[in-house]
């Protein structure tokens, strides 16, 4: 079976969404003759290198210049004065489509591969192939979570548009694919409830557990509150915003030598001003989040907008570090409060569970053990490749029979 991919990004190892694509990516590649074509967003050296061995092993890949992220303002209001969603419409510019054409035109494929329903949704893709589908998270969930938490009313306003026009747009994208993978079985359950028809199994976030090592000796330094994450995408930039106006100012009056570090690429200006703040440091992009997450004493999630399941904790937990989540952050992980983590919804609620971890070495050494162990046996993305191959090598996605009924794990 010779596959077609079509990612709106580079896939890469080293960042958030980027390394779901590339472990499945590399996954599919190891079975199949895989090519590739990419949207190209200029990537910084480091995450070209990341990627580089995967790339390699592929039949081909035709990287498409993504826009220009300046001009993204401007092209959200020409979408909405032509009615057309933003989301699906910056998946998907011209030269995405006539790189696929192309593609399909010169070689013979089985199926097509494509990152995201939204990407499928602004791509005219031939009927006669299977179409297999990988989800991050549901773009519509999130759209609707997003509308509800705004107080802006303009963001208000625009995310409820979005939501509206994405939300059939990706079902029906869900419903015509041979298969569709998830990350969660609470985002199977919604799919299978919505397209009963549908072929929806579950492809669980995971982490590289040699990569995620826990730190050779104690590396902890003093208080130090650590949160790591793409602040270039706005559920994050919004959670570090809340934890910066609701709870650090409680935990600098309760612990006034604490510190608190915002490790993730392409902050915006909201949150880099946050560096003026008493004992905040901003990195900005970062080559390596290990050394930030091994000096930490508590790892922070504070998402109150979010979809699908949270990388970031894995990776902390696979590095044995204290974590403080809300609910909606750990949602879909099979995560127990006070075994692997702690939960939290209130500040008030956060704040006593950051220092409550500040305060006691034994309990942040106990969850940071039974996080360990929870990805070492669930969160493998061995395990996550060996059992989507497994199912892949059965060929049934050709023969368009449901791929999937229930967890791959």
């Amino acid at each position: 079976m010779k596959l077609l991919a079509v990612i709106p990004y580079i896939p890469a190892p080293t960042w958030g969404g980027g390394a779901r694509s590339f472990y499945v990516l590399k996954a599919l590649a190891s079975k199949y003759p895989v090519s590739l074509i990419a949207l190209s967003r200029g990537e910084k050296l480091q995450e070209a290198a990341s990627c580089g061995p995967l790339l390699e092993r592929l039949q081909g890949v035709n990287l498409v210049a993504s826009p220009a992220s300046q001009w993204r303002r401007w092209r959200q209001a020409l979408h909405v004065v032509r009615g057309e969603s933003s989301a699906i419409a910056d998946r998907c510019p011209p030269g995405l489509q006539d790189a696929l054409d192309r593609a399909l035109a010169t070689d013979a494929y089985q199926a097509v591969y494509v990152d995201g329903a939204l990407t499928a949704a602004g791509l005219r893709l031939p009927a006669s192939l299977p179409l297999l589908i990988l989800q991050h998270n549901l773009e519509y969930e999130l759209l609707y979570r997003t509308y509800l938490t705004e107080k802006s009313w303009l963001r208000r306003w625009y995310n409820g548009r979005e939501y509206r026009l994405v939300k059939p747009r990706e079902l029906a994208c869900c419903q015509r694919a041979a298969a569709v993978l998830v990350a969660s079985e609470r985002e199977r359950q919604l799919l299978q409830e919505l397209l009963p028809q549908a072929r929806v199994g579950v492809v669980p976030n995971g982490v590289d557990l040699s990569f995620f090592a826990p730190p050779s000796t104690d590396e902890e330094e003093g208080q130090r509150i650590v949160f790591t994450g793409s602040l270039d995408y706005y559920p994050n930039e919004q959670a570090v915003l809340g934890f910066a106006r609701q709870c650090w100012p409680l935990i600098r009056e309760r612990m006034p030598a604490v510190e608190w570090w915002i490790v993730g690429r392409n902050p915006p200006r909201s949150v880099r001003r946050l560096a003026r703040l008493p004992g905040v440091t901003v990195t900005g992009t970062v080559p390596d989040v290990r050394p930030y997450l091994a000096r930490a004493s508590v790892v922070v999630v504070p998402l109150r907008i979010g979809s699908g399941t949270r990388l970031k904790i894995l990776e902390a937990l696979a590095m044995k570090r204290a974590v403080v989540s809300t609910t909606l952050g750990a949602e879909g992980l099979a995560v127990a409060s006070g075994r692997h983590l702690l939960l939290a919804d209130t500040p008030d609620d956060f704040v006593r569970a950051v220092l409550l971890l500040l305060e006691d070495a034994r309990r942040r050494q106990a969850l940071a053990e039974a996080g360990r162990r929870l990805v070492e046996q669930a969160y493998s993305w061995e395990r996550c490749q060996e059992r989507l191959a497994t199912l892949l090598a059965e060929e049934e996605l050709l023969e368009r029979r449901p791929l999937f009924r229930g967890s791959l794990l």
